[in-house]
C-alpha cells in the first residue's frame, strides 16, 4: 500500500496493480474471443496484403508479406500471448515487492481461505495458460513471431505439440471456470455483502 493509502486510512491496491489487473483481465477475454473466433477460420484461404481487423470496419492492420486469414489471426493470437505473459510477469514481480492490503475485517474464514487460494491459483494459471501456448507454438513448424518479428524457430515436432496444444487448451477452461467464480464472488461482495471489495480494485 502507498503512503497516500495509509493517510487516508483506505485499503487499496496500488495504482499498478489496478491497472496491470485490469488491463490484464481485458486481454485474456479477448485472447478467448480472438481464439473461437479463429478457430473456425479455414486452414486455406487467399493471402493479403492487410486485413480488417475482424471486419469491423475500424481498423486496417498492413503486413510486410503476404498472409492467409487463418495465419494472419494465428500469428496476432500469438503475439498478444508473448505481451501478455511479459504484463503478467511484471504483475508478479509487482505483486511479490509489494506487500497487497489485507482483506476486509468482515470476510468470514472460508472466505478468507477461498480469496486467497482463488487468486494464488489464478497467478498460476495465468502463468501456465501464455506459457503452454508459447510452448506449443515453438514446436509447431512455423515457429513464433511477435508482431512480425522472428522471436522462435520452429521446431517441427507433431507429437509434442499436440501435448501441449490439449494442456493449453485445458488450461484455458480451467481458468475460465475459476475466473467466472471469481466475478461471481465479486458480484457477491457488491450486491449482496455490500462491502468495499471492488474499491480496492478501482483507481
Amino acid at each position: 500500500m502507498s503512503s497516500s493509502d495509509n493517510i487516508f486510512g483506505t485499503n487499496r491496491y496500488t495504482k499498478t496493480a489496478v491497472i496491470l489487473h485490469w488491463l490484464i483481465a481485458i486481454a485474456i477475454f479477448g485472447m478467448f474471443a480472438l481464439g473461437w473466433f479463429m478457430a473456425d477460420l479455414p486452414k486455406e484461404g487467399p493471402k493479403q496484403m492487410s486485413y480488417d481487423l475482424f471486419d469491423w470496419g475500424i481498423y486496417t492492420w498492413q503486413l510486410a508479406e503476404e498472409s492467409s486469414p487463418r495465419t494472419f489471426y494465428f500469428n496476432l493470437h500469438k503475439s498478444i500471448g508473448i505481451t501478455i505473459l511479459a504484463l503478467i510477469l511484471i504483475r508478479v514481480l509487482w505483486r511479490i515487492t509489494h506487500k497487497p492490503p489485507a482483506l476486509l475485517t468482515g470476510y468470514k474464514t472460508w472466505e478468507r481461505k477461498l480469496a486467497t487460494g482463488t487468486h494464488h491459483l489464478l497467478y498460476l494459471l495465468m502463468v501456465a495458460l501464455p506459457v503452454s501456448g508459447l510452448i506449443m507454438a515453438t514446436y509447431s513448424k512455423y515457429g513464433v513471431k511477435w508482431f512480425g518479428i522472428p522471436f522462435i524457430k520452429g521446431l517441427d515436432n507433431t507429437p509434442m505439440r499436440k501435448v501441449y496444444e490439449e494442456a493449453h487448451e485445458l488450461i484455458g477452461v480451467i481458468i475460465l471456470v475459476v475466473l467466472i467464480l471469481h466475478i461471481v464472488g465479486a458480484l457477491k461482495h457488491k450486491f449482496i455483502d455490500k462491502d468495499d471489495t471492488l474499491k480496492r480494485m478501482s483507481l
